[in-house]
């Protein structure tokens, strides 16, 4: 099986943080699942740390407290969990920009386009991505 990491998704796992589901933790643990993350959530946590926005706790163990925390350890950490980074293409890019609907946010925006067209599970505790027709893990 192949599931894409929502962002949040990504970094609770990365932390060890109880806020990921039982369900969601157990398939990204499964040896069997390629685990995904798009080069958007890379973009989007770089965004986030950038604008003082990216919302870790100063008591996750598993990376420093967010004022030192530094984006560009995310190819290392994903490394150490066997996390794979799904590229962006141009028809990723395409179906993303092509997607009916008011929703805005560019990530989920993008996420969406790569779950319809990789035909991707998503790992995720948002609800807007039920609106577009993906399939969630939690």
């Amino acid at each position: 099986m192949r599931i894409l990491l929502d962002t949040h998704a990504l970094l609770w796992w990365l932390l060890d943080d109880a806020r990921l589901s039982e369900r969601a933790r157990g398939e990204i643990r499964d040896p069997a699942t390629t685990v995904l993350v798009s080069s958007a959530s890379g973009w989007e946590i770089a965004t986030k740390h950038r604008l003082g926005k990216l919302g870790l706790r100063p008591s996750d163990a598993a990376l420093p407290a967010p004022s030192s925390f530094d984006p560009r350890r995310l190819p290392e950490l994903l490394l150490r969990d066997r996390v794979d980074v799904l590229p962006i293409s141009i028809e990723h890019a395409l179906e993303a920009g092509l997607l009916p609907g008011p929703h805005r946010d560019p990530f989920d925006r993008m996420l969406v386009a790569q779950c319809r067209l990789e035909g991707l599970p998503l790992v995720t505790i948002d609800p807007v991505f039920r609106a577009f027709d993906v399939e969630v893990i939690w």
